[in-house]
């Protein structure tokens, strides 16, 4: 693998280009659902799996090039999101954790940087953002962290872990801030039995008087664009876009991602399958056909949104100014209806798959159980974020904290 050479630092393994690591994601694919029973038992993902996200560096499609990251556009995330998640919807989801939690530590001092890539530029961070399970306070030199956090997506099979708190001081109003501490120093709570994305270790982790050095925390106007101490070495415009705008647009991919499994696992299946009443072709059906072309559509719709959103957001910080109110809404309020299309065309899928779908060894079944959980995080949530974005057309303020 080609090194990535810098006189400051020393080298480092280069991910490779964009185009390469999206080659790489896709040959992962077969894999990924050879692998996909394993993964449902161990509820986690295999070893195998993660040895493979290291090497292909999918990870690091985000992440600076001064570590060797590939420092991508935007969309190259979504091009990156869609074959893993169609390969195995658990890696697809945890990998989109990871992705944007390489993006995001770009902002962080680079001290914290150092700590985290230099050593291991193809580690794992998995991580959570609500602030208010949280509480720290300020130590010499740093905080303690204590709290218990849900939906830790990857955490199982992270290296660094990524908490939010908020810092209480006596006088002054909480600071929404956050911290990123080795995964052995929280405690991993065996939480999650879901009925979908099985594999994605999303349980809870819990921290007591876990102490964090100043330089591996961030306070949250860092994240919203603009100056942030990272900027010191990361000045490509893909840093200075606010990194909660983007974040709906990881997952929406992962969500695609699963549908379009979904369509091309529906049609191997019927293709050349007879109906059991009629002894008919199932593809003979006309109404198949109308729904079938819906569901393309739909996927089609999705996926141009987002890339469409992708390359609007690169002109905001190449252009180096503050987004507006509107754009940081509508992006997301986009990226959930990108996610809505996706989860219509997947409905369609169950709803042709008739009888068969009940089997739990028809890939389908599975697939839809997952895109059910995916499309339950806040960042598919239409009302939410389409009623955020309705105020922002209105003139009123965003009612959201972290836009």
């Amino acid at each position: 693998m080609a090194v990535v050479y810098r006189r400051d630092f020393g080298a480092l393994p280069s991910a490779g280009s964009a185009e390469e690591i999206v080659r790489r994601a896709e040959q992962m694919i077969p894999a990924l659902r050879a692998r996909a029973d394993s993964a449902e038992q161990m509820r986690r993902m295999p070893d195998e799996t993660c040895r493979d996200l290291r090497r292909s560096s999918v990870a690091r499609i985000l992440q600076p090039a001064r570590y060797g990251g590939a420092e991508a556009p935007l969309s190259a995330m979504v091009d990156v999101l869609i074959p893993i998640s169609a390969g195995c919807a658990s890696t697809g989801w945890c990998l989109a954790q990871y992705v944007m939690h390489n993006y995001m530590l770009a902002r962080w001092p680079v001290e914290a940087q150092e700590q985290v890539w230099r050593p291991a530029p193809d580690c794992l961070i998995s991580g959570i953002l609500i602030p208010r399970l949280g509480r720290a306070r300020p130590a010499a030199g740093g905080y303690t962290l204590s709290g218990t956090w849900p939906f830790v997506s990857g955490v199982d099979t992270s290296d660094w872990c990524i908490l939010s708190g908020l810092v209480e001081r006596p006088g002054a109003a909480a600071e929404e801030r956050y911290f990123i501490a080795p995964t052995g120093q929280v405690e991993i709570l065996d939480t999650w039995h879901s009925i979908g994305l099985r594999a994605s270790s999303s349980n809870h982790v819990r921290a007591a008087d876990l102490f964090v050095p100043e330089h591996m925390t961030l306070a949250i106007e860092h994240l919203a664009g603009g100056r942030f101490p990272g900027r010191a070495i990361n000045t490509a415009p893909l840093f200075r876009l606010p990194v909660y705008m983007t974040f709906g647009v990881l997952l929406a991919s992962a969500v695609l991602g699963i549908a379009e499994f979904m369509f091309e696992e529906y049609l191997a299946q019927s293709r050349s399958r007879p109906a059991l009443m009629s002894g008919l072709e199932v593809g003979s059906y006309a109404s198949h056909h109308i729904k079938l072309g819906e569901v393309s559509a739909s996927l089609q719709a999705a996926g141009a949104l987002l890339r469409a959103d992708c390359a609007e957001m690169m002109e905001i910080g190449e252009a180096d100014r503050p987004a507006t109110d509107i754009e940081r809404s509508n992006y997301r309020c986009n990226a959930a209806f990108a996610g809505q299309l996706a989860f219509t065309a997947a409905r369609i899928v169950w709803d042709l798959v008739g009888a068969r779908g009940a089997y739990v060894a028809n890939p389908i079944a599975r697939a839809f159980q997952d895109i059910c959980v995916a499309t339950r995080h806040i960042t598919q949530n239409w009302d939410v974020n389409a009623t955020e974005h309705g105020r922002a057309r209105l003139r009123m303020p965003l009612t959201n904290p972290s836009l």
